[in-house]
């Protein structure tokens, strides 16, 4: 990269600290989607973007090593650029919601018959267990759904139930079988 810099001519040093924080932003963007998608099993896109990542930390890397004596802003833009990329890309995997959840759900026979009313109405498995609270007789219900659709299931569970329910939400690496979960 720093010979691409170079290439440009006077560049601004201010405009290379941009480059580089921009670069850097995306390469750890990148790094995090990647670090989820192999922890989730999707090796082969892991290393699609492992290899993307890995160029643009070539560049930004040869460019600050060659130019940091130079200028030392260039370190708090790398900086900045790595911090802001670990906040996008956590934020991002979480609108993606890759993988799947496992909700487990512990309520009265009252709200367990109204969750798996829910529940049924809206295609999704479950599991009942039948329990003792410290104060009643409990029921623990097992939902495992795809990680985009549990926010929603839950705010209408609790919705459904007046909140009285207790949540416990938890991510699953592997499953097979079940009802409409075959994988």
């Amino acid at each position: 990269m720093s010979q691409f810099l170079d290439t440009l001519g006077g560049i601004s040093p201010i405009l290379v600290c941009l480059l580089v924080c921009v670069a850097k932003i995306v390469e750890i963007t990148i790094q995090s989607l990647k670090t989820c998608m192999m922890v989730k099993g999707q090796r082969l896109k892991a290393a699609a973007l492992g290899f993307v990542e890995c160029s643009i930390w070539g560049l930004v890397i040869s460019t600050l090593i060659s130019t940091l004596g130079d200028n030392f802003l260039l370190l708090v833009f790398y900086c900045a650029g790595y911090a802001t990329g670990l906040f996008l890309g956590s934020t991002l995997e979480s609108k993606i919601a890759l993988g799947t959840s496992n909700l487990e759900l512990i309520a009265s026979d009252d709200s367990t018959v109204k969750i798996t009313e829910y529940l049924k109405e809206n295609g999704r498995g479950y599991t009942v267990l039948e329990g003792h609270g410290s104060k009643e007789k409990m029921n623990m219900i097992f939902v495992v759904l795809p990680r985009k659709e549990a926010a929603k299931t839950l705010r209408e569970i609790r919705r459904t139930c007046d909140g009285k329910v207790f949540v416990a939400v938890s991510e699953v690496s592997k499953y097979a079988g079940g009802y409409g979960m075959v994988k």
